[in-house]
């Protein structure tokens, strides 16, 4: 695989809203919640793409970058203890996932997952199970990992896999400095010779973020930092694509400025 480096630019502006309604939530004997929920998640995102060569981009990107994107997702979830230090994990979920130029029953994608998760002690969980989805085509069974690692007090650190890292200092009941690095992308289903194809858009970023609490409910997280990864990828939706290798590298784009800024209400 090689690469060159172009003058083309790409700018990324999304935005998202997601929300998690509890239908039930009760306390087990081991003093654990026992949980059934409802979530949405959705992400929109518009890209600006000037001074490429279409010639000059992989086979599958002849016809240029995507100018939009859309993921919506709607999803039950239920937890709950099956002894003292494991619970139980389970989610279904059902979504649309496209670039906006035609839409179609190949943009619906359905997720679910069984995950078991150890509570070690209350600052580490580390769970495992199979996750069904039709991503590649037809239904198969993939491996899915949890792992939370969180400390308390003023200086505090959080692992999530995949989400990402934070390290922060709690300076008062409600201002929090953080230092965070995050992962996430999105997705699209989209035809390249008229075969069905995943696009993917993934980005790693690196910042701060101070965490501002107004209330008992709101908060305000304004994020400021750059990009270390973004970059492009298209895979055929077969099952014998998922490891195979691609004889030109995806597209990637150099490190540039990142801002982002959230607002959360919790019940």
């Amino acid at each position: 695989m090689d690469s060159t480096k172009t003058n083309a630019e790409s700018n990324f502006k999304r935005a998202q809203l997601a929300f998690e309604v509890p239908l039930s939530l009760k306390m087990d004997k081991y003093d654990h919640p026992k949980l059934w929920s409802v979530f949405f998640n959705g992400s929109y995102a518009k890209m600006e793409n000037r001074n490429y060569n279409i010639q000059d981009l992989p086979v599958a990107f002849q016809g240029g970058f995507p100018n939009e994107l859309l993921n919506t997702q709607v999803g039950v979830k239920h937890l709950r203890s099956i002894s003292s230090s494991w619970s139980l994990l389970i989610m279904a979920s059902v979504g649309v996932y496209t670039d906006m130029v035609e839409i179609n029953k190949d943009d619906v994608l359905l997720q679910g997952g069984i995950l078991f998760i150890k509570q070690f002690n209350p600052k580490l969980a580390l769970g495992a199970g199979p996750v069904l989805t039709n991503s590649f085509g037809v239904p198969m069974v993939l491996p899915g990992i949890y792992f939370n690692w969180e400390t308390t007090g003023a200086l505090h650190f959080k692992i999530t896999f995949p989400e990402g890292a934070e390290v922060g200092y709690r300076m008062s009941d409600t201002f929090d400095l953080k230092a965070v690095v995050e992962l996430s992308g999105m997705t699209a289903e989209t035809k390249i010779g008229n075969k069905s194809t995943l696009l993917g858009y993934q980005q790693i970023i690196a910042g701060l973020r101070p965490q501002i609490k107004f209330g008992e409910h709101w908060t305000l997280e304004p994020t400021g930092g750059t990009t270390l990864v973004r970059s492009f990828s298209t895979t055929n939706r077969k099952i014998k694509e998922i490891f195979k290798e691609k004889d030109i590298a995806d597209p990637r784009f150099t490190t540039t400025f990142y801002g982002a800024i959230a607002l959360k209400w919790k019940f």
